[in-house]
């Protein structure tokens, strides 16, 4: 199985994720994934989710509840899950140790 601590959720994410699923009665946590595609050569993907699955590996910190499923993790490994509140606006945020580029807007990143 692999290791659950090799993702993190700063505090201002966890707070965050955790106002997001609260607002939504379906939601249960929020689900990152990585697909192909993106400025990059890969971008990351959130949605809020209310299934879990056997294949996921579970993030959580306080009242937040992020889902990674085991494929994605591969590309995640030892990378930080942000919010960012600042002029340009608010944003999630990974940073990722393993990528070697990233577009301008940090939703894509090549390995």
């Amino acid at each position: 199985m692999t290791d659950t601590t090799t993702v993190t959720l700063s505090e201002s994410a966890a707070k965050r994720i955790a106002q997001i699923v609260s607002a939504d009665d379906g939601a249960k946590a929020l689900r990152v994934s990585v697909e192909g595609g993106g400025c990059s050569g890969f971008s990351y993907k959130f949605d809020l989710t209310q299934d879990e699955t056997d294949d996921d590996v579970v993030v959580a910190r306080g009242d937040a509840k992020v889902l990674i499923d085991s494929l994605s993790l591969v590309y995640m490994a030892g990378s930080e899950i942000d919010f960012v509140d600042n002029l340009l606006g608010q944003s999630f945020q990974i940073k990722n140790p393993n990528a070697v580029a990233s577009c301008g807007c940090g939703t894509s990143f090549s390995i």
